[in-house]
């Protein structure tokens, strides 16, 4: 093992590397935390330990893919999500702290011990599916995806979560592989983004892009999801929805048959959440 090895010389190599992007001193000492597997007190109070040639040479591939803009959660494999660690890909959306909002939207319309059917449209992760099964104990969620790679990442991550008895997963284009049953609740974090919107380049190069854009003007998954969610939902049933910036008006104008209309914003004062209750 050489002096580049010592601790305090590959954290000051990472930083450099990154010194470019925003944030890049926390991903740098990050990413050096999961390499030694320790925490950010064992750190500092180790600066003249020397990293093995394995864990240097671990560190720099990181550390290298993190400088080519690739997400850090698609690096280390893992995001928290409503306080729930969950496995990422690239086959799937990064989640987010904006889509916490549904989850709170949902549990605030639905009684903690209620055995209710709930439907998550549009998966992914299986964040939004894991996080409601987790903190509903009677109910039964069923996790729709197209995306077959995503479901075994939402498989997996409910299995760790130890909420798969209570999640069924099904392949299917929007709600066609549910057509007929009936729900209390349909969640969705669509694709909301315009083909044209320019997107940061770690989003833009890696994100998958189906789960981010929904065609020309940005609404048309709503324009599907809508209808086909009004046909899934029992007579007074809640349908919550994340939406894009500026799309207030035209999903407000898209729910004007639906009862119990509002809006939720996120911490940036941006509309995020849209709900709506089924007509009797």
């Amino acid at each position: 093992m050489s002096d580049a090895n010592i601790l305090s010389a590959v954290l000051h190599r990472g930083v450099g590397r990154l010194r470019e992007m925003r944030n890049g001193r926390r991903d740098a000492q990050v990413v050096l935390l999961r390499v030694l597997g320790c925490d950010g007190a064992w750190l500092l109070a180790h600066p003249e330990m020397k990293l093995s040639d394995e864990q240097a040479r671990q560190y720099d591939e990181w550390i290298t893919r993190r400088a080519h803009n690739e997400p850090l959660q698609y690096i280390l494999g893992e995001q928290e999500f409503y306080g729930l660690m969950l496995r990422v890909t690239p086959d799937v959306l990064i989640p987010r702290p904006e889509t916490e909002h549904l989850v709170e939207a949902v549990l605030e319309r639905v009684p903690k011990d209620a055995a209710v059917r709930i439907l998550d449209v549009g998966t992914g992760s299986g964040a939004i599916a894991v996080a409601l099964a987790h903190r509903l104990a009677q109910a039964q969620v069923t996790a729709v995806d197209v995306s077959e790679a995503a479901l075994e990442i939402a498989r997996q991550n409910a299995v760790a979560h130890e909420v798969a008895g209570r999640i069924t997963f099904l392949k299917s284009d929007w709600l066609a592989a549910v057509r007929g049953e009936r729900f209390h609740v349909v969640v969705s974090n669509p694709p909301y983004v315009a083909n044209g919107e320019i997107l940061e380049a770690q989003v833009r190069l890696y994100e998958p892009r189906e789960a981010l854009f929904a065609g020309p003007t940005g609404l048309e998954v709503f324009r599907k999801l809508i209808p086909q969610s009004r046909e899934a939902l029992v007579v007074g049933g809640w349908l919550l929805m994340e939406i894009g910036h500026g799309q207030l008006d035209a999903v407000a104008g898209l729910l004007a048959d639906w009862d119990g209309v509002r809006f939720i914003d996120d911490l940036q004062a941006i509309p995020r959440v849209a709900i709506a209750q089924r007509r009797g």
